[in-house]
């Protein structure tokens, strides 16, 4: 049978479907399959429409649970945040450190910069000093003739704040680049900075054709979603004595050597960053951003100095406890999806319809909550008891269990750990008493 198909692009859903069912799944999944593809079709047809227009060959919608962490205190204004995630506890342990930390001045933010970065690739084997003496006035050039492009962006405070000629010629001969600082205002901006930055690269080359013998050759012009310059700060404070409800001190401590150690092994540093992005992406995913751009550059920033650190620090002087995060955040509140999406304009709603910076501020406090929790479980109580009773349902489900198994089994695992095996174990042997009797 042919598996290769020209022209997918053209054919119904329902014709993509019945090919995908005809040629990938089995016979025994054949009908099951179709069926599970078309129930995630939404029944109002204009708002299924919407969601086919955000990406190509759709065939079904993928849900993913959309909840929302209440209590957060963050610059002493109250916020339920929206969270999209499929993890269980996630959301649990950041309402449970919205509530800790609500009990203790609650969050505190602020956004340390916010210019994003776009580059011109560009060849160049002309003389390096010509280049270098010519570029004042293509720059100036560059400025002039974007500006119909920029005039709106400009506007609202935002544009081009500065083009810098970087020569690679050392480790690339005859590379170079126009690296270009922005500020997008309350957009993510990709689409605003890749079209003044593709103008760029058409003046640069008209600019040099006149101006010299030699011709460049643009390799590309593309925004860079490394922004160590879109910064923001999220941090915690309390006395010692305020920590934990016995032996404060010790476990003080105990926290900020976790912390320490994430900042000095890279093995631990992963797990404790991707507990941090937990919180980041289902904020992120909830407003419609992108969270590849995100996570992308969170981890590039954690290696910044050569080694994958941890992006949370935590001090203690004298009597205080201090735990903070600094991390790049592009985020938008307009433009792309934030208003296209639903759900995400509705979750922009929640949150007051802020501004990109109060945003940032908002993610980044959630992904430090989030980490707050985790650090905070392991040096305590340790992490799988509180996990595992969150995932109990996923596995109660995995065996559907009827609503009264359901209750025997979670009150049966109050007091014990829960594991698959164990659970299992326990459903079946539910289960043969119940055919004896």
């Amino acid at each position: 049978m042919n598996k290769t198909i020209a022209g997918f692009s053209k054919l119904t859903k329902e014709q993509k479907i019945q090919w995908l069912s005809d040629n990938f799944l089995s016979t025994t999944y054949h009908t099951e399959g179709v069926d599970i593809f078309k129930k995630f079709w939404y029944s109002d047809e204009n708002f299924q429409k919407v969601f086919d227009g955000f990406s190509e060959n759709t065939v079904s919608n993928f849900p993913i649970p959309f909840g929302v962490a209440p209590n957060f205190i963050i610059n002493g204004k109250p916020y339920a945040i929206p969270m999209v995630i499929e993890e269980s506890s996630v959301v649990a342990a950041a309402s449970s450190a919205a509530k800790y930390w609500m009990e203790r001045g609650g969050f505190h933010a602020e956004v340390l910069s916010t210019q994003k970065v776009g580059q011109v690739h560009f060849t160049w084997s002309g003389d390096a000093e010509e280049l270098k003496n010519l570029f004042p006035s293509l720059k100036e050039t560059i400025f002039n003739d974007t500006a119909f492009l920029t005039e709106s962006m400009r506007k609202r405070g935002g544009g081009i704040l500065g083009i810098v000629l970087e020569d690679f010629n050392e480790v690339e001969k005859d590379y170079y680049q126009l690296k270009v600082t922005f500020e997008t205002c309350d957009s993510m901006g990709a689409n605003f900075i890749n079209s003044v930055l593709e103008e760029m690269g058409n003046i640069l080359t008209h600019f040099l054709k006149a101006k010299t013998e030699n011709t460049p050759i643009i390799i590309m012009s593309i925004l860079s979603n490394y922004t160590p310059e879109c910064i923001v700060r999220a941090w915690v404070e309390c006395d010692i004595e305020d920590f934990h409800d016995k032996n404060a001190a010790f476990y003080a401590e105990k926290f900020r050597k976790a912390v320490r150690i994430a900042n000095i092994d890279p093995y631990r540093a992963v797990t404790h960053n991707k507990g941090i992005f937990n919180g980041i992406d289902a904020v992120v995913l909830a407003t419609a951003n992108d969270f590849r751009a995100i996570e992308a550059c969170g981890h590039a920033y954690a290696a910044r100095d050569g080694q994958y650190r941890s992006l949370s620090k935590c001090t203690i002087e004298g009597n205080r406890f201090k735990f903070w995060i600094d991390i790049p955040l592009a985020v938008g509140t307009v433009g792309g999806l934030t208003r296209l999406h639903p759900l995400a304009k509705l979750s922009l709603e929640l949150l007051g319809n802020p501004s990109a910076s109060e945003l940032m501020q908002i993610i980044a406090v959630m992904g430090l909550a989030q980490n707050f929790a985790a650090v905070r479980s392991l040096v305590t109580t340790g992490i799988q008891k509180g996990h595992m009773k969150m995932h109990l349902s996923n596995i109660l489900n995995h065996f559907n269990c009827t609503e009264g198994e359901e209750n025997k089994v979670r009150y049966n695992f109050e007091d014990k750990t829960v594991t698959f095996s164990a659970v299992r174990d326990y459903v079946e042997d539910l289960r043969n008493v119940e055919e004896k009797i």
